[in-house]
């Protein structure tokens, strides 16, 4: 039987990295992560209601606001680098008076207890977003909801990150109960090169659940990328 590993931590190292750098003692490692895990959610709901109240257009989701966050930890300095695929974020937080990336800033600072440690905040456009899977498995679950066939979403999906170029090869994979039948089953469809076992190869993987009337169900990505 194939043993299944998770493909980005089978990477790391190599042609992944985690999404916080920073080294701690055994005794105060527990803290570390749950402080990591306050500034990102302090700076989610910051940003959303930001975006809720200031933007009369078309509100992006979840993951186009927020692709990641990575934490880098030294002495002094706590750096977070937000990578959004909404290209007014940057524009938008730097507006008000006092700005709102300083607010922001104060908010996260009152997430973590370090008082000699000063903190950083920059933002990263992300030039491809549909070359990320958290974006694209986004995309699918949304258009499940609405009902759309799951075969055409599929393609549709594959075509996406192709088009905006540097993607060598793309696996989309759906299990549970598709289209509300009463047995469930797993539909996948690829396009191009998926080289799971080559640890030099970059991929990029997702695991993403979308709760349907139905049932849950699961949608994986593979993207493999120039």
């Amino acid at each position: 039987m194939g043993q299944k590993i998770n493909p980005l931590g089978f990477r790391l190292g190599t042609t992944q990295r985690h999404h916080s750098l920073w080294f701690a003692e055994p005794k105060n490692y527990s803290k570390g992560l749950q402080e990591d895990q306050k500034i990102r959610d302090c700076i989610k709901n910051y940003v959303r209601d930001c975006i809720k109240n200031n933007v009369k257009k078309k509100i992006p989701s979840d993951e186009e606001l927020i692709s990641r966050i990575e934490i880098q930890k030294s002495i002094d300095v706590i750096k977070v680098i937000i990578y959004t695929s909404f290209p007014d974020l940057p524009k938008l937080l730097r507006k008000g008076k006092p700005q709102r990336i300083k607010e922001l800033q104060t908010n996260v600072a009152k997430g973590f207890h370090s008082v000699n440690q000063k903190l950083n905040i920059a933002i990263t456009i992300i030039a491809n977003p549909y070359g990320q899977p958290t974006i694209l498995a986004e995309y699918i679950a949304k258009q499940l909801k609405e009902r759309v066939a799951f075969r055409k979403v599929m393609k549709t999906a594959i075509e996406l990150p192709i088009a905006q170029g540097n993607t060598k090869g793309i696996q989309v994979q759906i299990a549970g109960r598709i289209d509300g039948k009463e047995i469930a089953r797993v539909e996948w469809i690829r396009e191009g090169r998926v080289p799971l076992q080559t640890i030099r190869a970059k991929i990029d993987y997702c695991s993403y659940k979308v709760r349907m009337v139905y049932g849950v169900l699961g949608i994986k990505i593979w993207i493999f990328a120039a």
